[in-house]
């Protein structure tokens, strides 16, 4: 109890190399991120409301939150970086925080799919947002029953990497499907561009086309899975490392590719809001009504 009273009071830059973290956290970076996420949050929930669009709560908004609250322990951490519950609290919730946020790439892709044709994309919108949602709740789960296991270790003074080796289990599945939906996504915008669709699909009008807003939309789709992609990336090396690895136990790493990466996803949808380049809540119902050209069939 003496080192975390000393720790907190004075000089506890000295109790660095035996944190949890390795180091002390940063009480300005703290503060700085609060504020980037606190703003996009409130963002989020502003726009969201204006567009009635209500599945941004549990995307980009719980993400949001995540961070906040991950943040907020790192804060509690950089005044006293020996107390176990606040690292706890910022592994738990900096590893699950994208996890909803690339739920809502999948669900707004799946709508830039239905108005440009389904007849360019592999999977319908429907199955594209039901297959990779899926997975995105799949490797939730796993990821947060590694994140309670290994929280649970850090607080009895055991070996956090059973819990760890799970984390980077659902890590790695995330990024595995992460990387089937950019390239099908790459396909998809592909194939439309250059009027390719799947062999055997019928040519089908939507009413819609590629404006400006939704080149913009796809843009923005395309620097946030960029940004979450590369995140996936560094966290599957930091695990794979381990805790008591060289990655983990530096701040800058985790601040460049993990914390402004997510920051600079959920940036992006406020900027390039759907509700905004796709229209409110009630162009988003259903299938878009759809006409065969001539009742071909692409050959």
């Amino acid at each position: 109890m003496q080192p975390e009273v000393d720790a907190t009071r004075s000089g506890h830059q000295k109790y660095s190399k035996i944190s949890p973290y390795g180091y002390t956290p940063d009480a300005w970076l703290g503060y700085l991120f609060l504020v980037v996420f606190g703003i996009s949050t409130l963002v989020h929930l502003i726009q969201l409301s204006k567009y009635r669009l209500w599945w941004l709560i549990p995307t980009a908004c719980a993400a949001g939150i995540l961070e906040l609250i991950g943040w907020a322990a790192r804060l509690w951490s950089s005044y006293n970086v020996l107390l176990n519950n606040p690292y706890t609290i910022q592994l738990v919730c900096t590893i699950l925080a994208p996890t909803p946020l690339v739920a809502a790439s999948f669900v707004i892709l799946g709508q830039c799919i239905r108005r440009l044709g389904g007849q360019y994309s592999r999977l319908s919108a429907k199955w594209y947002t039901i297959v990779f949602c899926s997975c995105d709740v799949i490797s939730l789960v796993i990821q947060a029953l590694g994140g309670a296991s290994a929280a649970s270790a850090v607080n009895t003074g055991k070996s956090p990497k059973p819990g760890g080796d799970v984390m980077l289990a659902g890590i790695i599945f995330q990024l595995i499907s992460i990387t089937f939906y950019m390239l099908l996504a790459s396909e998809f915008v592909l194939r439309y561009l250059y009027n390719r669709p799947i062999q055997g699909r019928p040519a089908v009008e939507t009413g819609y086309t590629a404006d400006r807003h939704t080149k913009q939309m796809l843009c923005a789709l395309a620097f946030s899975s960029l940004c979450i992609y590369v995140r996936s990336w560094y966290r599957t090396i930091e695990l794979a490392n381990g805790f008591e690895g060289y990655i983990i136990h530096t701040q800058r790493y985790f601040v460049i590719m993990d914390a402004l990466m997510i920051s600079f996803a959920m940036v992006d949808l406020n900027l390039l809001h759907p509700g905004r380049l796709l229209g409110p809540a009630h162009t988003w119902k259903g299938e878009f009504p759809m006409t065969e050209v001539e009742g071909k069939v692409v050959d």
